[in-house]
Order: structure tokens, then sequence, then C-alpha cells
């Protein structure tokens, strides 16, 4: 593990809106990881056991959108903490797994970080 930093992993498609939010993030002393799609987030939590967040947005290209990732993620990595976000979607609790949080676009990066911190205590 790295020391006690918080490892989030953001999977967003749009690269402009995921380096955003990564940059934030590591200069808030997070450990980040990226993904742009579903398949590349799965692969990265296969392979780093230290994340503990994941920040999704809902639509993705590719195999599955960002709640089908989320439902995956609860499946397969129950302690991993759930964030999801969308500009056109709102919340809709049935749609989400059990204990994640919605968070609509545009969202302040700020409330992330505090929403990160939050969910890892």
């Amino acid at each position: 593990m790295s020391g006690n930093r918080i490892s989030v992993l953001v999977v967003e498609d749009e690269a402009l809106v995921r380096m955003g939010i990564v940059d934030f993030l590591e200069d808030q002393g997070f450990r980040v990881f990226e993904a742009e799609n579903a398949e590349e987030a799965i692969a990265l939590l296969t392979k780093i056991a230290e994340i503990r967040v994941l920040f999704t947005d809902v639509d993705m290209p590719g195999s599955m959108d960002g709640l089908r990732l989320a439902a995956a993620v609860r499946d397969r990595w129950p302690p991993v903490q759930i964030i999801v976000t969308s500009g056109h979607l709102r919340s809709d609790p049935a749609s989400l797994p059990e204990n994640a949080v919605f968070l609509g676009k545009p969202y302040d990066p700020a409330v992330i970080a505090d929403t990160v911190r939050r969910l890892s205590l």
C-alpha cells in the first residue's frame, strides 16, 4: 500500500474532464489511477489491490456503462467505495449499487475530494 494515501480510480471517457479531476485529486494528496472505460477500470482493479474508491461517469463507450461498472465493482470488490457522476442522469437510488453516492455534473472538484475522504473513513 502507498502509505496512508487514499487510492482512487477515476473512470471518465472525456480526456480533458478526466485530466482535470485526476490533477485536482492528486493535488489534494490522493493516489490516483485513471481509465477511460470500464474494461480498463476492471483491469486496474484486478492489478492494484489498494484502490479504495471508484469515481465513474455513467456515459462511457464500450461493453458497459458506469452504472454497470459500479454494479460489477460492488459485486467483485465489495470494500471499494463508489461515486457515480453524470450530466444527463439524475440520481435514482434504485439504479445505484448499495452505498454508492451520486454526484451530478457539473460537479465541484472539492466536493469530490470531500466525498472521497468521507467514504474512506
